[in-house]
């Protein structure tokens, strides 16, 4: 009895029939998916990121809510300020 699994079907049928499975035909892998375009917001810019305690997550959308804008934003002002005490230009805009 075939399974709804097919290397299970596959073996099922090899025993019933006396065929072994390595005389079976393969499978073929799942076709890939082609890549997604990126959004047309984030065309022309890099993807920062970090790992930090949940906390760090936590406060940062909390600040967010109370602020009405996104965690995006804040941390491109952060990162701004960072810039600016380093002696460096603005360079993150907000979105």
């Amino acid at each position: 009895m075939a399974k709804g699994n097919t290397l299970q079907a596959m073996l099922d049928r090899a025993k019933a029939g006396g065929e072994t499975p390595a005389t079976t035909t393969p499978i073929a892998p799942p076709a890939s998916t082609p890549a997604k375009a990126a959004p047309s917001g984030r065309q022309g810019t890099k993807l920062i990121g970090g790992h930090f305690a949940p906390e760090v997550s936590t406060q940062l959308r909390i600040l967010a809510a109370e602020e009405g804008t996104t965690v995006q934003n804040l941390l491109a002002e952060a990162l701004d300020d960072l810039f600016v005490k380093k002696g460096r230009g603005r360079v993150a805009r907000n979105v």
